[in-house]
Formats: structure tokens, C-alpha cells, sequence
């Protein structure tokens, strides 16, 4: 394994998140500055995020589980307007969860091709 679970999901899922987060946000009628200012990035992040230019490998969407609670979340910003900290920490508990459903394991595998899915339970065992 060339690339673990916690490196696969920082640089491809967390991203993905982000990036869906950012569309539910946008296609609400919010401008990118707006967008941005909400999720305390920059209008230059939100504008690649819409353009797929980053987040773009993995399809959050097709998991309708997360894709609701992103909706959720979504929601919750527009309305209470948190801090970064807890956005991300929100981002990360819902990275992990696509983790310990499996959800990444086919992905994985395709970054890594050493990962072997049908033999490898460390996210499930984990976080399942």
C-alpha cells in the first residue's frame, strides 16, 4: 500500500467534500464571494471548485447518505454562519464516515493499485 486511508481521503476526499459543499451553496443562488465568505476559503478556491478543477475525483453525489448530510450542513452554515473550525471539523467527521462505509475503497484502489479491496478491512474495522 503506497498511499494509506488517511492520505487517500486528505488529498481526494476531503476535497470532494469541499467541492460538493461548495456547489449546494452556489447553485442556492449565492454569488462565489458569498460562497467563499461562508466557508472562509478564497473566491479563487470556489470558482476552481465550481469549474472542477479541484475535487472533481471522487463523486460525492452518487453516496445519497452524505450527499443529504452535506445538504444538512449546507443549511446549518447558512444560518448559524460558523467558524472555519467547526466547518471543517464537519467536513472531516463526514470524510470519515464514507471510510468506515466503504465508500472509499474502490477509489483507493484505483490510486493505489496495490490496495487490494476485497482483502482489506482497515477503514470498516476502524471506522464502520
Amino acid at each position: 500500500m503506497k498511499i494509506n486511508a488517511f492520505e487517500a481521503a486528505a488529498k481526494y476526499v476531503y476535497p470532494s467534500l469541499r467541492r460538493r459543499l461548495v456547489e449546494i451553496l452556489y447553485k442556492k443562488g449565492l454569488t462565489q464571494v458569498q460562497v467563499a465568505e461562508l466557508l472562509h476559503i478564497t473566491q479563487s478556491a470556489v470558482s476552481r471548485y465550481i469549474k472542477m478543477n479541484r475535487g472533481a475525483l471522487v463523486e460525492v453525489e452518487k453516496f445519497k447518505d452524505i450527499d443529504e448530510e452535506l445538504m444538512e450542513l449546507a443549511e446549518r452554515i447558512l444560518k448559524e454562519r460558523p467558524n472555519e473550525y467547526y466547518i471543517h471539523s464537519e467536513l472531516v467527521k463526514i470524510a470519515l464516515k464514507m471510510l468506515g462505509k466503504g465508500y472509499v475503497c474502490s477509489f483507493h484502489s484505483k490510486v493505489d493499485p496495490e490496495v487490494d479491496p476485497a482483502r482489506c478491512n482497515i477503514c470498516l474495522d476502524i471506522f464502520g
